[in-house]
């Protein structure tokens, strides 16, 4: 079985040397990039299964790369930062970012973060189709079908949808959602959820047929109507 490839953009030449013999430890394939640029480059040159962006970085900081990564792929994105304040990681997850560590961080605690993710985009894969009217969800292709135009969503915005979508009309709580999306051993807050649930409203709307609806106090639901 191939070794995931992994991407590491980070400037420090110390986090990098740490993440090297780690990454060796572990038996992942991986580059390393100095900056957002030669990040760039290489995530375009080198297909990664999975990228850990530093936020600051020289040329362009690790909101830039990540906005850019998501014009071409879906491929997941650990963010790394010596930020800890909600808005930066809000930020993360708007852009597009799959989990977000804060420096200084335990190099342990980054390999089991990073091997989740992983786990959760690669072989959570569910070979299944789920249709509404104007609306099919292809788990196996990580892709979303509406009104005939074919969308390509982050994992977790499609896993999310599919987790809400495969239950219609059950009220999910947001605690719920983030053990079956993010997983059990997921460190971050509800708001994670919300951030999701509110970019795929943008992407998908409603119809008179379906809808995610807020269930205030309580989480979310997929509300489907006759």
């Amino acid at each position: 079985m191939r070794q995931p490839n992994v991407l590491v953009i980070e400037d420090d030449a110390y986090i990098r040397d740490l993440l090297s013999l780690y990454l060796d430890k572990h038996q992942f394939n991986y580059d390393m990039a100095e900056n957002g640029t030669q990040g760039i480059e290489l995530f375009l040159s080198a297909k990664p299964d999975i990228v850990l962006l530093d936020i600051m970085l020289p040329e362009m900081d690790g909101w830039q790369v990540c906005e850019e990564i998501r014009r071409y792929s879906d491929v997941p994105v650990l963010m790394m930062t010596g930020k800890g304040e909600s808005y930066d990681k809000l930020k993360g997850f708007e852009l597009g970012a799959d989990d977000y560590i804060v420096k200084p961080f335990d190099p342990k605690e980054l390999m089991a973060r990073l091997k989740a993710v992983l786990r959760r985009t690669q072989a959570g894969l569910v070979q299944e189709m789920i249709q509404y009217p104007g609306l099919a969800i292809l788990m196996n292709e990580y892709k979303l079908v509406l009104n005939q135009s074919e969308y390509m969503l982050p994992p977790k915005e499609m896993e999310l949808l599919h987790v809400l979508a495969s239950h219609p009309n059950k009220v999910f709580t947001r605690e719920q959602l983030l053990n079956q999306v993010w997983g059990h051993d997921y460190w971050g807050d509800f708001r994670t959820v919300d951030v999701h649930i509110k970019r795929i409203r943008e992407k998908i709307g409603e119809t008179e047929h379906w809808k995610i609806v807020t269930v205030w106090g309580v989480g979310y639901k997929f509300e489907v109507t006759a």
